[in-house]
Formats: structure tokens, sequence, C-alpha cells
């Protein structure tokens, strides 16, 4: 399997974008057939659940990570509470999104720390958005760099390559 770097739009069978799941007991359903370059991914995903789970009190249906260059990509489903399913019933969209902003600001060192713990990389920045129609919430971390091969961090581990070498 071809697991070179390529630029973002040019993600094909077997580049560096490699989709996990996570499951809401915080299982890895791994679609890859449980492959070392997909165990980074696969752990992000659980982890995020486990800690949605339990800082919201309850956690997201599923979750997808996506790592693109210096971007990972987070993407949890059906993650909204009663709460706030209630709020939206009521049509106060503002209010939700106000308050998952406010909290998400509040959860930033948790999740950054986490994620670079994880991946052995610095995280840069974080910003979440919540979708309420389908029912989305993207976790978006950008690195201070792009996967590199021999630094011996995790990221090796997803198949970053020389962007000089091509496919």
């Amino acid at each position: 399997m071809d697991l070179s770097y390529r630029p973002a739009g040019a993600c094909s069978p077997g580049c560096i974008f490699l989709p996990m799941t996570g499951t809401p007991d915080g299982q890895p359903a791994a679609e890859g057939g449980g492959s070392e370059e997909g165990s980074v991914l696969a752990r992000i995903s659980t982890e995020m659940v486990r800690t949605m789970k339990q800082y919201y009190g309850k956690g997201p249906v599923s979750a997808k990570s996506y790592l693109v260059d210096d971007l990972l990509f987070v993407v949890m489903r059906e993650g909204i509470t009663t709460a706030e399913q209630t709020m939206l019933d009521a049509g106060r969209e503002g209010t939700v999104r106000s308050f998952r902003q406010e909290f998400e600001n509040e959860m930033s060192e948790v999740v950054t720390r986490m994620i670079e713990r994880i991946t052995g990389r610095r995280v840069v920045t974080y910003q979440s958005q919540v979708l309420f129609d389908p029912n989305l919430t993207i976790e978006i971390f950008v690195f201070d760099d792009r996967a590199t091969p021999g630094r011996g961090e995790s990221d090796d581990l997803i198949g970053a390559g020389n962007p000089e070498s091509g496919p």
C-alpha cells in the first residue's frame, strides 16, 4: 500500500487520508483491518468519543478522524444532548451554538493536549463547529508542521513520505 505524502487535494487510494471510526462505548471500529497506519487515527477517534461522553454527559454515536498534511479533522455524529435537543426544538439554535462554543473554549486545552499526546505533534490552533442538520460536530486541529518520516513520532506510523518522491 502506497502511503507517501500527497497534497491535500490529491488524495487517492492509499494516500495519507486514513479514516478510522470510534463507537459510543469508546471502542474503535477499525475500517482498515487494524493496520499500524490507522492505529493513531483509531485512537484519536476513540479518545474524542470518551472525552465528549465524559464532559458532555453524552458521547457521539460515531467518530471518524482524517489526517491531511498538517490538518486533523474529527467528525462526530449524533452528539446533541437531550437538553440541547429541547432547545433546538424550541427554535433556539443560537443558544445551543453559543453554549457549545463557550464550552469548547473551556475544553480547548484538554482536547489539544490529548491530540498532542496521541500524535506526538504540536497543535498550533483548534476549532470546533457544531451542525444541527445533519447532527455533526467537527473538531479541527492544525499542527505546526506536516507529517515527516524519521522523526520517531507517532505520525511516522501513518506513512508520511517525502513530497519529492511522488507516488
